[in-house]
């Protein structure tokens, strides 16, 4: 079985592991603890939400703020209210004390600029409090087309167009440098003249307030001098909570100038699994059910999450854990996961349904009779292992894996309508399964592929996707498990990507031209001229990768090498994941990532630590997917049984057992040919071809297409 080949992994084992010395039934030394037990405030009036934290080991087990009473040792350097809310007042600093019971905690605030002048930054503070309200979302003025002649960028995407429309559009009425308090921006959202969209905050609300004091600024736009946000941070970053408790969560947005400022109040708040936790409009958390989920949070096309962990309320021995079958790494990180949520791992499968699983899983096809009795007579103490060796050596895995990635590179007469073409691609796929070429290097002889579709079989991508745009999505759908499809209009809703992300990428690939072969087929050229405009700022973007480096947009060179050097990477964190997530996927009933192809920001893994210790497994043995495999299916986790540990509360998503699913068509299909010895006959193919063999997926079948 495979060891340990990195310390980081045994590190990260112990930090999941150490999870269960909190959960219900542990004995651990409370007490409680501010967050942030440090506070920097840089203007006056500025504030900072704290709260009090039940704190057991190093793990955060539940909000106090609601019980406990807070003091401030300097009232003229900071404030505090009853709720947690700390206010700056002066210069110096001031030590907030929170009291409950019998216990307190303390947090340091430190107060700087409190004497010098502030002004609203139109980027960074107005336009996240028009997206919060409502106000540039689609179902308001964020739509294509406005609302009542008045349109703002979705999300507020673009601060140029947005301020433009907000005070010079509508004869300027909209803001009044006059008289502020007569700002329409003012007055229908807070419902003082009519507003179809009803109230959206009030008068005394710290959101009027910035607006108020922005407007009689001069309601400037955005600068090149406004500090630029570099990323957020959440608190807690991770917490273990009962059902039926409520956690506050804080977040902050960190600065190019080195400053932070409390977000929370203007950040939009989601939960990854309702039937678990559900977070309301100001960032608090109500959990509902054990398991785990991911509150998620997205300002200013910047996005970040927490993970919140409600173990079942029954704990479970420790030696439970302890007995559990443990083949290889894998094992260990399941343990932990499912020792933090208190679920107890089931029984390892009987032989028979183990073989029947392999073979399924990794042939698509149901082991004969002889098979069956020759495994389980065997005393072979090594027999599985021998079993997956064997089976992952079989003409019919050919067959299987061609199906699963033809299917994912979208393989179709509707798109290749020359057999000829259509054939050529197949085989490169087919061939390129048998001689179990590394992952990488498939995917890069496929991005990179020039010359006639008929000859090089991989060129054909191109020939299927034609238009740059459906290029740059079908690329980022398959080999990176996201799409970007949203952000070719705006920026993102559910991830950071911006519209410039989009098409400095789609840019590597917009050089890519079709022509007629001299003896049929198409000649795929990359051509050294030639760009796809930005929609909105109507010029080239340089050609850039995904939080990759861009290069000039006046290169000559075939952009494509770029894009497959960087999306190949080990360093790419996108790639290896992906097609990790896929492959675990197919035998474990469910990625790791759910949906697998929604690898995101706001959905992730449901154990990050697992996802990690294979993608680097993936990449340390050099994208060899038959050795991921073999590791997967030699795991005690794969070879357990699919009945739950406990009935009443069965498991789908953490792997404590297996996890039911449905077949695919082909693979049904096939086995009911393969139990009544009666082929399928599919036009224009032999006699006694299987449903995993057919080439096209558009080949007519009742049973496959019904």
């Amino acid at each position: 079985m495979r060891r340990f080949k990195h310390l980081e992994l045994f590190i990260t084992i112990l930090i999941w592991g150490s999870l269960f010395l909190s959960v219900p039934g542990a004995r651990a030394e409370n007490q409680i603890a501010l967050i942030p037990n440090e506070i920097q405030l840089n203007r006056s009036g500025q504030k900072h939400q704290i709260m009090v934290e039940h704190k057991q080991e190093s793990l955060w087990k539940g909000d106090l703020t609601d019980k406990a009473s807070f003091l401030s040792s300097n009232t003229d350097i900071a404030t505090v209210d009853e709720t947690g809310k700390v206010r700056a007042v002066g210069n110096g600093e001031a030590t907030i004390t929170a009291v409950v019971g019998d216990q307190s905690a303390t947090a340091v605030v430190k107060v700087s600029g409190a004497d010098e002048p502030f002004n609203w930054s139109f980027r960074n503070h107005i336009q996240p409090i028009l997206y919060k309200k409502g106000c540039s979302t689609g179902a308001c003025h964020g739509a294509a087309a406005g609302k009542n002649g008045f349109k703002l960028s979705l999300r507020g995407y673009d601060f140029e167009a947005d301020h433009m429309a907000i005070t010079r559009e509508a004869d300027g009425r909209r803001v009044s440098l006059a008289k502020p308090e007569d700002s329409l921006l003012l007055l229908k959202p807070t419902a003082q003249v009519p507003h179809e969209g009803g109230e959206r905050f009030t008068k005394d609300s710290e959101s009027y307030q910035m607006l108020l004091e922005w407007i009689q600024d001069g309601a400037p736009a955005a600068s090149d001098d406004d500090p630029v946000i570099t990323r957020l941070e959440i608190l807690p970053k991770q917490a273990m909570l009962s059902v039926d408790t409520k956690q506050r969560m804080i977040v902050r947005a960190h600065f190019t100038d080195g400053t932070y400022r409390d977000i929370t109040e203007w950040a939009k708040f989601d939960t990854t699994d309702e039937s678990v936790a559900v977070v309301d409009d100001v960032g608090v958390v109500s959990v509902l059910a054990p398991g785990s989920t991911c509150i998620t949070v997205w300002y200013s096309s910047k996005v970040i999450s927490a993970d919140i962990l409600v173990p079942r309320s029954k704990p479970i021995p420790e030696e439970v854990y302890a007995k559990a079958d443990r083949h290889n790494y894998i094992d260990d990180l399941v343990s932990a996961k499912l020792k933090s949520l208190q679920i107890a791992p089931t029984v390892e499968a009987d032989d028979e349904v183990f073989i029947r699983r392999v073979y399924l899983d990794t042939l698509g096809i149901l082991p004969e009779p002889k098979e069956v009795k020759g495994f389980l007579q065997s005393g072979n103490p090594n027999k599985r292992s021998a079993l997956i060796d064997r089976i992952l050596d079989r003409p019919e895995f050919v067959d299987y894996w061609s199906y699963k990635w033809s299917d994912l590179l979208l393989v179709s007469s509707k798109k290749l309508t020359e057999a000829r073409e259509l054939n050529a691609f197949y085989r490169f796929i087919r061939e390129s399964v048998q001689e179990n070429k590394p992952w990488d290097e498939f995917v890069g002889q496929i991005v990179t592929a020039s010359g006639n579709t008929v000859e090089n079989g991989a060129a054909a991508f191109f020939k299927m996707h034609k238009e740059t745009t459906d290029l740059t999505e079908t690329t980022s759908q398959a080999f990176l498990g996201m799409s970007i499809t949203c952000a070719r209009c705006h920026n993102h809703p559910l991830e950071k990507w911006t519209q410039d992300d989009y098409y400095g990428m789609a840019n590597l690939l917009s050089r890519v031209k079709l022509k007629n072969g001299k003896d049929g087929g198409t000649e795929v050229i990359a051509n050294p001229f030639g760009n796809i405009l930005h929609p909105k700022k109507a010029r080239a973007l340089p050609p850039k990768p995904l939080d990759g480096e861009s290069i000039p947009v006046d290169s000559q060179i075939d952009r494509r090498e770029v894009l497959a050097e960087w999306l190949t990477s080990p360093e790419n964190p996108y790639f290896t994941r992906a097609i990790v997530n896929r492959v675990w996927s197919n035998f474990m009933g469910r990625g790791l990532v759910d949906p697998v192809d929604d690898l995101r920001l706001t959905n992730p893994s449901s154990n990050a630590p697992l996802m990690e210790a294979l993608a680097n497994h993936l990449a340390e043995n050099h994208y060899d997917l038959k050795d991921l495999m073999r590791t997967i299916m030699n795991s005690a986790t794969y070879q357990r049984s699919s009945a739950p540990s406990d009935p009443e509360q069965p498991d789908n998503k953490y792997y404590s057992q297996y996890i039911m699913r449905r077949l695919p068509a082909e693979v049904i299909l096939d086995a009911y040919s393969q139990v009544t010895q009666v082929p399928t006959d599919f036009p224009g193919y032999p006699k006694g071809a299987r449903a995993l063999e057919l080439r096209d997926s558009e080949v007519a079948s009742y049973f496959l297409t019904a």
